[in-house]
């Protein structure tokens, strides 16, 4: 009882309530005050849904309207149905037989001719049903189709404003959300219309029935006279008709205007007068049209003529609230124009770009290129690829034009300090053989920036040709995005900042947040977590399973302080994504490994513990093992392969800090990060 009570005060069972009343309705008789009260409420909830159609900015923002227009047909045709049975039980005692309401109506209409007031009624009806009730249902369907067919479309252009970094995953969810309300919302008013276009013939019928069963049961049962039956049950039906029907002409013109809203943005009025007083010209032309048709003969002039004059003081009035919101418009840009430039303040001057690449003026098509290679494409597309492979999250790069710069001449910049430069020829390709020999095609002779190969600028229709001699062939934008991918990948460490690390411990998803808490700062702080995913980065190791990477700090965190200790635990978990990045296109990890002569010299050379270890080797002994070490992947090299260099764990780090200085792109493993199911080929040993 309590739970019944609750539910009607938050209004919860009043909707299921008022249907259940409804259907009553239409099984039990109803008193004359009720109905006179239900049908004002019916005129009442008519009128509301007219205003409120007319103040909604957006069809969506009334959703529920086909629900609506189901439940005020459904209360009309209930109320047509009790009034029916009150007029054909009772008609014979008086045109009050069905309530006050009805029997006003009646005499309003018929004003004592009751065949006028059929053909009014009559009219009224074919009005409600002919033009405004179908009109509505058809703009509906139309409505629905479009919308329907149009969605497609739609989503994909949602999907390609998120991939091209235009919107975020929440604005697109909401734009979806949005757009399968729409579609579900014009479908529904497509089925709805089909209620109130049945409601309109009910009515008609109903009003046939009324007159037709009234005579039988008045002359025929009552013994009234038959001018008297037809006089009181005309009176009866046609003010039954009326009220059933008004509110029915008023949902119908509700429902007309909701469905042809769905371009028009704003309060009806607001957007249908803004539109219609927007070009004065034609209510100038209006105007100057009704003052001529007021001179024809016959035509009353009284009644034109002020009507003309109205429309040319709109015309006029119109026409000057135009010419003033120009000038001030115009006002405005002018003060804009002559305002003093606002000193920009100091503290922008101390912010450091991350990135930026700055471009020779010969360059600047490359940004606007319309062949499909546009550099701001490709870096967009650079930004994805880098997240995907290594978990970084590449910051925004600034393009800017530099005129002291030479026509064809890019640079790219790490923190305002240049990381590369190269030289491009728009309009032209590049060529490399993939052998390292020299391209046997006319063009210039050049050197790709990023990896420094010989190559040729070739002509355009020289593509296919290039192509059939197997030569790798690019166009400029391309050219630099390699550079800078490959400066980015040099440079990652550097730029994981502090505030990046705590971006991508945010961006985890909830079942991992308990890790963090766990982990930062009972065990790590965040900062030795940022040193460990930079020395991570720096040997472009992926960190894009940061969830196993927090799991290894955390393992070993107790027991050490140490970044490179902790690095190396981690990259032993990782060992599977290791090996398999730097596995061959036949499954199998190449493979160069250190004497034991070199394993002991280096692990004999170290000195000091921890981070503080460093190699103290002769220069001499330092230099044989460069020579050993490029004589071995050069060898490798002309095989056509890219090995790994396996050491001890103890000595994996002071090697690759030698070896980082002439080779920085080799890679260095140690023993503990060989994933059991590798499959292994030597190619050598140092």
């Amino acid at each position: 009882m309590q739970g019944v009570t609750g539910s009607l005060r938050s209004g919860e069972l009043l909707l299921p309530l008022g249907i259940l009343g409804i259907l009553v309705i239409f099984l039990m008789p109803m008193p004359t005050f009720l109905l006179d009260a239900a049908l004002a409420i019916s005129f009442t909830f008519s009128v509301l849904i007219l205003m409120t159609v007319l103040f909604i900015r957006r069809p969506l923002e009334l959703s529920s309207f086909p629900t609506i227009l189901v439940i005020s047909t459904m209360l009309r045709v209930a109320l047509n149905l009790a009034s029916t049975r009150l007029i054909l039980g009772n008609g014979h005692e008086g045109t009050d037989a069905a309530g006050h309401v009805i029997e006003a109506f009646g005499n309003l209409l018929m004003q004592g001719n009751f065949v006028i007031g059929i053909i009014v009624f009559a009219i009224l009806i074919i009005v409600n049903f002919v033009v405004i009730t179908k009109g509505a249902g058809r703009i509906a369907e139309v409505s629905a189709r479009f919308t329907l067919d149009a969605m497609p479309g739609k989503q994909m252009a949602i999907d390609a404003d998120l991939s091209a970094g235009l919107i975020d995953e929440k604005e697109a969810r909401t734009r979806r959300k949005q757009l399968e309300e729409e579609s579900n919302f014009f479908g529904a008013m497509d089925g709805a219309s089909k209620f109130v276009r049945g409601d309109a013939i009910a009515g008609l019928l109903i009003t046939i029935i009324n007159v037709i069963g009234g005579l039988i049961i008045g002359v025929a049962q009552h013994g009234l006279p038959f001018s008297a039956a037809a006089e009181t049950y005309t009176i009866l039906t046609v003010g039954d008709g009326l009220v059933s029907q008004i509110p029915a002409l008023i949902v119908s013109t509700a429902a007309g205007l909701m469905v042809s809203k769905a371009g028009v943005e704003g309060a009806a009025e607001k957007a249908l007068f803004g539109q219609l007083s927007g070009y004065p010209q034609a209510l100038g032309l209006a105007s100057f049209v009704i003052f001529g048709m007021s001179f024809l003969p016959g035509i009353p002039m009284l009644v034109f003529l002020p009507i003309s004059f109205l429309a040319g003081y709109l015309s006029y009035v119109a026409a000057r609230s135009r010419k003033e919101t120009a000038e001030a418009a115009k006002r405005t840009a002018e003060a804009e124009a002559v305002k003093p430039p606002q000193e920009e303040p100091i503290s922008s001057t101390l912010q450091l770009d991350q990135l930026k690449v700055e471009l020779g003026y010969g360059l600047l098509p490359l940004i606007n290129d319309t062949k499909g290679h546009r550099l701001t494409d490709q870096i967009k597309a650079l930004r994805r690829q880098l997240a995907t492979d290594l978990g970084f999250v590449m910051p925004s790069v600034r393009i800017i034009d530099n005129m002291q710069l030479p026509a064809n001449t890019y640079v790219i910049s790490v923190k305002e300090v240049e990381a590369g430069r190269g030289d491009l020829m728009t309009g032209a390709l590049l060529a490399m053989d993939p052998q390292g020999g020299d391209v046997e095609l006319p063009g210039t002779r050049t050197t790709e920036p990023a990896f420094g190969l010989a190559a040729t600028w070739i002509d355009e229709s020289l593509r296919d040709e290039a192509s059939f001699r197997g030569y790798t062939v690019v166009d400029p934008a391309t050219v630099l995005t390699t550079h800078l991918t490959e400066i980015l990948k040099d440079n990652m460490s550097e730029l994981l900042s502090y505030a990046e690390t705590k971006k991508l411990l945010d961006d985890l998803p909830p079942e991992n947040r308990k890790l963090v808490e766990d982990l930062i700062p009972a065990q790590a702080t965040m900062a030795t977590v940022q040193r460990v995913l930079q020395a991570l980065l720096a040997e472009r190791v992926s960190i894009r399973d940061l969830p196993a990477i927090l799991e290894g700090i955390a393992e070993v965190a107790g027991s050490t302080n140490s970044v490179g200790a902790m690095a190396d635990h981690v990259r032993a978990r990782l060992s599977r994504h290791l090996c398999r990045s730097h596995t061959n296109h036949k499954g199998f990890l190449p493979l160069i490994t250190l004497s034991p002569q070199w394993e002991q010299a280096f692990a004999e050379s170290l000195v000091g513990q921890g981070d503080d270890r460093q190699l103290a080797m002769a220069p001499s002994k330092l230099q044989e093992f460069i020579a050993g070490v490029r004589k071995a992947f050069d060898g490798a090299a002309f095989d056509g392969e890219t090995p790994v260099l396996l050491t001890s764990p103890g000595i994996r780090r002071a090697v690759r800090a030698i070896v980082e200085r002439f080779r920085p792109q080799t890679v260095v493993m140690s023993q503990s990060e060989v994933h059991p199911a590798a499959r292994l080929r030597p190619m050598g040993q140092i």
